[in-house]
This record gives C-alpha cells, structure tokens and sequence, in this order.
C-alpha cells in the first residue's frame, strides 16, 4: 500500500469511543496496556488481513499485548532501575514505555537515524558483558547470519542478563529464503518454532511465553487465514490450517 494511501487510512480510524459503538457485533477483549475495553480492529498487512489485531486506542498489536505481559512476567521483583537495557531496532510503540522503565536505555539500529548506536546486529561494537537487558522484536528474520548475531547478543549481555528476541512465527517449521524477500519487509526466513532452538543453543535457558499462556480476554492470538499461503508476496510460506495461532515470546538466560 502507498505511504500517502496508509496515511490517509490512519488519519481516518475513528476514536476508540466511536469505534466501539461502530461495531457492535465484534468480540470484545481488554488491553492489557491502556486497559481499553471493546472490539480490536482488523489489520491489513503484506501476509493479508489480520482480525482482532489492534487495540483502537493505543493502537498495541497482537505481539505488543503478548510482549508486554511476558515482559511484566520476565522483570516482575527486578530492580529495572539498575539495569542496563539496549533496544535494537527500537519500535515507536515500545520506546517510550521502556526507557521509562530502566535506569540506563540505549537504542541501536544499523540504519535508523534517531538511535544511540549506529551498529549492525551482526558486529555489535561493544565490550563482552556490558548489558543486563537486550530486546530485539521482530529483528532476526531479517539479518543473513542471524546465528552470529545470535552470538553477539549473548557476548554483550552480564552474568544472569536477559534478552528477549521474539520473531513473527509463521510456519510450522523455518523456512529459510535465498534472499530476502523486498514484498515481505526484507525478511530473509519465515520462523517456526523450531527457530527457538538456535537461542538454546547459545543461552542456559530459554523459557518461551505463547499466546496461550495468558488470558484470551487480552486477545495475544493471530487470526489469520495461513490455508492460502504461499502467495504472490510470500511465495516461500507454507500453508497451516486453521485462523486462530499462537504467537511466542522466548526469553534468553545468560
């Protein structure tokens, strides 16, 4: 869609007041991060429409519901305030809300200019333990060598440190691209959850939050028609029956 179309398109969403009365018959759900009460609107995207997918007045999607309370579970009796965070590839939505959160918050992105650290995820230019906190969302299945970056993440993170990587998973199992796809954002994989394995590989633990794991009043779950894949944009991604799938969190133990 043309940039001046979406905008076009977001200007136009109606209030979440309005929008609860417009649509009367859908399913209503809770925020669990502005705890807005009411139907989710639907949400277009390259892989096709998403329903229930975003909270109509702070605008959180499934993955920000579902990261936001397996955030409040991974740091609940942390003292936040002494901790050292970097957030790659910073999302708008989560900037604010975490660097409320930490003492020390620090942004890096290879091509972003309103960062921190100018850095590739891949080289990261900083010394071996030097963050308690690494968040990284939806940022692996673009880079080539996601397993060096893999690496480099755990090499920047302290004795008892966390990272959170969560990728979008898509298939039943990883299929890995021979270039990145320009019509799918750049992605260069379409996870499954076999994907997790690669952070077992390099952590001492790994514990892994799905959509199923916290209430369905907060709607974390991707409704999504997967039965048409592959497509014309995502010529690679296999078909999964069924419209209801489960999102993940995997949190990463240094």
């Amino acid at each position: 869609m043309p940039r001046a179309l979406r905008i076009i398109k977001e200007r136009a969403k109606p209030p979440a007041p309005v929008f609860r009365l417009l649509h009367p018959r859908k399913p209503r759900f809770q925020c669990p991060i502005c705890a807005y009460r009411g139907p989710f609107a639907d949400f277009e995207h390259f892989a096709g429409r998403r329903w229930h997918a975003q909270c109509p007045r702070c605008g959180a999607l499934e993955r920000h519901r579902l990261q936001h309370l397996a955030l409040a579970r991974s740091l609940d009796g942390r003292d936040t305030k002494s901790m050292r965070m970097l957030h790659f590839a910073p999302e708008k939505f989560f900037r604010r809300r975490l660097s409320a959160r930490f003492g020390r918050y620090e942004t890096a992105d290879i091509g972003m200019k309103d960062v921190d650290h100018r850095a590739d995820i891949q080289n990261l230019p900083f010394p071996d333990a030097t963050y308690d906190f690494v968040f990284a969302s939806h940022v692996l299945e673009h880079v080539p060598d996601d397993r060096r970056a893999i690496a480099e993440i755990r090499r920047v993170l302290r004795p008892g440190g966390m990272a959170v990587l969560p990728v979008p998973v898509v298939c039943a199992k990883t299929v890995e691209y021979p270039a990145p796809n320009p019509r799918e954002s750049g992605h260069v994989r379409a996870p499954g959850v076999d994907y997790f394995e690669k952070y077992r590989a390099v952590f001492s633990r790994v514990d892994v939050f799905g959509s199923a794991d916290f209430p369905a009043i907060h709607q974390p779950f991707v409704y999504e028609d997967r039965t048409r894949w592959p497509t014309p944009d995502c010529p690679l991604r296999t078909p999964m029956s069924g419209e209801r799938h489960s999102d993940y969190v995997p949190v990463c133990h240094a």
